[in-house]
């Protein structure tokens, strides 16, 4: 569910309307609802309820350098099951501290609870991400049923300090990840995959929305749902 549009219209940008069309899938929009937690500070969180009411969640994220919070991985992606404006409303109210941003994403993906995780880190994505830096091949394949330990197996693998990391961080600080030696690698342990020389952004930005941008994403998303047709009929751009 994205922060500014529709589902639908991120995929069609994305490219991916022939093959949608082609094979008939649709594009589920998600639908918020407040669901309590056991969460002190974050006792109600707004979620999608399609990801609630599954019988299974399987979260695919992809291993990424992010300059609001370092690195994405699979607790990050789960933020994309709070619908739609809700994420803008969290970088307002929670963004203007790392350490609340990250302890309220960990809750929410503590409330989803995915039953499995894959990351992709066959191609990374490292630097200046999400919307900068480059490509890298790493070659990694990591599943796991706790979201958590699979994020901390990351950052070991690319020797990152999990405190530079914020919901690698809250999950530890939370008492939800274990102990490194604690986690099971039936396979490759990080040691073995290990890489050396990952980049991380140059520098970190600020993770809140401002003002401006939320209201004009707004009343441009009001005035398609009224009208039907999109601003740029009018202004010459989008």
């Amino acid at each position: 569910s994205p922060a500014f549009g529709s589902a639908k219209g991120v995929a069609v940008a994305s490219g991916y309307g022939p093959m949608l069309a082609e094979l008939d899938l649709p594009v589920v929009e998600f639908h918020g609802h407040a669901y309590q937690t056991e969460s002190a500070d974050f006792s109600r969180l707004r979620l999608c309820q399609e990801a609630m009411s599954a019988d299974v969640v399987i979260n695919l994220p992809k291993v990424k350098s992010h300059s609001q919070l370092t690195l994405t991985m699979g607790v990050k992606n789960l933020f994309g099951c709070v619908p739609g404006k809700m994420k803008a409303w969290w970088h307002m109210e929670a963004g203007k501290d790392a350490n609340r941003f990250g302890e309220m994403l960990v809750e929410t993906a503590s409330a989803i609870a995915p039953n499995l995780t894959i990351i992709d880190g066959i191609i990374g994505h490292e630097g200046n991400g999400p919307s900068g830096g480059e490509p890298r091949d790493l070659g990694i394949l990591g599943a796991a049923s706790d979201v958590f330990a699979l994020d901390r197996a990351i950052v070991e693998i690319l020797q990152v300090r999990p405190e530079l990391v914020p919901t690698v961080a809250a999950s530890i600080r939370l008492g939800k990840c274990l102990d490194l030696a604690e986690i099971d690698f039936p396979l490759l342990s990080p040691a073995d995959v290990k890489i050396d020389d990952w980049q991380l952004p140059d520098k970190l930005i600020p993770i809140d929305f401002g003002l401006p941008r939320v209201l004009k994403s707004t009343f441009k998303h009001l005035y398609i749902r009224l009208f039907k047709e999109p601003l740029s009929a009018y202004s010459g751009r989008s």
